[in-house]
């Protein structure tokens, strides 16, 4: 097996400016302010606990060991340390931790690490405590799963969601023959040389890229010179829908490829026959060439600040030649600029599609910075929109909920003295499922709307 290990942190797809429409060293700046103050809160807070942690509670002699007691009963997957009481001498950073509710009954089982900013990642409730196996098995069923419905005209797909899957802090996306693992978990770095074989055994697979964000290691205590090594794997091409797309592993963004948006780029790619379609925030060109490929659209303009996404996109469509060349028109431009232009020279289009980013990147001021990024494109996208033509805008941010966006998709229209007939609002394929526990997982949200008058 062949490995590539990723601890430099990548080009984020906002910091790059691809379509934040701001000045990116300012957004930088900013984003390394609000690193450094989260940095410091999760110091201040774990020290807390530390300070205050309580002492064992009467009748934990016989608990089983290692162990944690909950101040509060959450099924989050995610607790926090003022969640958080008494902890057993031996617990170990990376361990499996037996979970004890407030009133000292056995709630379940989770990674346990001190010095995260999430010190206990649940991974089972119930009264029976779990193993090792509990999580082998957990991998397993996903990977089933996903192979019972996956279509066989696709080699890429996402293979283990993290909570939604059982296993918090793994993430593992199928390319071709190649797993890319994103791990945010020490519990599940310690283990992945084990589970690196099963998943190979399971998917036929036979090399894989790790990534590690260079913060998350740093706050989990993740050593990435301790990943599995090998060859360096820096690309490899794969087939979602018949339609091929070569993915970078190293310019690429998160784990590569965006699995996620496969379901509605098909979608998409039925409603654009004969027609025109600005696809802003495009990165590395996927909804332009499902349009173009299999949706017969008469013209396609893809819009993207980021030279290497511009790049991406550029192979991608020249890998699509079998029916002749791909006629899109890939622009390397800022998204808000762009659509600034096209409203100023009366230039409208039959579809909009707008696919930025995740913008909201924190609580409080940060969430109503990026919720007025979403205003300002959105606003833009929509004076780009024929009265009557397709609207589909999609939002990353797990910290905004859905009403929360279709609220202000809608107010958008209504201040530009417009109407949206809203068809549908949509999320990603069943691979990337999301825990009722968990609403932040329910990350992506698609809305499908025509322009009215």
């Amino acid at each position: 097996m062949q490995s590539h290990v990723f601890a430099v942190l990548k080009t984020n797809r906002l910091t790059n400016g691809r379509c934040a429409g701001y000045d990116g060293d300012v957004l930088r700046r900013k984003k390394e302010e609000a690193r450094t103050e989260r940095r410091k809160a999760s110091v201040a807070r774990v020290s807390s606990v530390r300070r205050e942690r309580e002492a064992a509670p009467v009748g934990s002699e016989s608990w089983l060991t290692p162990w944690v007691q909950l101040k509060y009963f959450t099924y989050n997957p995610a607790v926090y340390p003022r969640m958080l009481g008494a902890v057993s001498s031996g617990a170990q950073p990376g361990c499996l931790i037996h979970v004890y509710d407030k009133n000292g009954a056995y709630f379940g089982t989770g990674f346990w690490n001190p010095k995260s900013r999430t010190p206990l990642r649940m991974l089972h409730h119930g009264v029976d405590p779990i193993g090792e196996e509990h999580l082998q098995n957990a991998l397993k069923t996903a990977v089933e799963w996903r192979k019972q419905w996956l279509p066989g005209d696709t080699n890429a797909c996402r293979l283990v969601h993290g909570d939604s899957d059982g296993v918090g802090g793994l993430v593992v996306d199928r390319y071709n023959d190649v797993l890319s693992v994103e791990v945010s978990v020490l519990g599940v770095w310690q283990r992945l040389e084990h589970w690196l074989p099963l998943l190979h055994g399971l998917c036929g697979t036979t090399r894989h890229v790790v990534q590690v964000d260079p913060e998350v290691a740093r706050m989990e205590g993740i050593d990435p010179t301790t990943a599995p090594t090998g060859e360096p794997v820096h690309r490899v091409r794969i087939l979602e829908h018949g339609v091929n797309f070569e993915v970078d592993f190293e310019h690429g963004h998160k784990t590569g490829f965006f699995c996620d948006q496969r379901e509605n780029r098909f979608k998409l790619s039925h409603m654009v026959r004969d027609k025109t379609l600005l696809d802003l925030c495009c990165y590395s060109g996927g909804f332009s060439i499902y349009a173009k490929l299999l949706g017969g659209a008469a013209e396609v303009t893809a819009v993207d600040l980021d030279e290497n996404a511009i790049a991406m996109a550029k192979r991608n469509a020249n890998i699509n030649l079998r029916r002749g060349p791909l006629r899109i028109d890939f622009v390397h431009a800022d998204a808000f600029t762009y659509a600034r232009q096209m409203i100023r020279n009366g230039r409208q289009f039959d579809v909009v599609l707008l696919d930025p980013p995740k913008l909201v990147l924190g609580r409080d001021e940060a969430r109503e910075e990026g919720i007025r990024k979403y205003r300002d494109l959105n606003m833009l996208g929509m004076q780009c929109a024929k009265v009557g033509g397709l609207f589909v805008t999609c939002s990353c941010s797990g910290l905004l909920s859905v009403p929360d966006f279709e609220n202000i998709v809608i107010h958008t229209a209504q201040r530009l003295g417009r109407r949206l007939q809203i068809m549908e609002t949509s999320g990603p394929g069943w691979d990337h499922p999301y825990l009722s526990t968990y609403p932040e997982g329910r990350y992506l949200k698609v809305l499908w709307a025509r322009v009215m008058s």
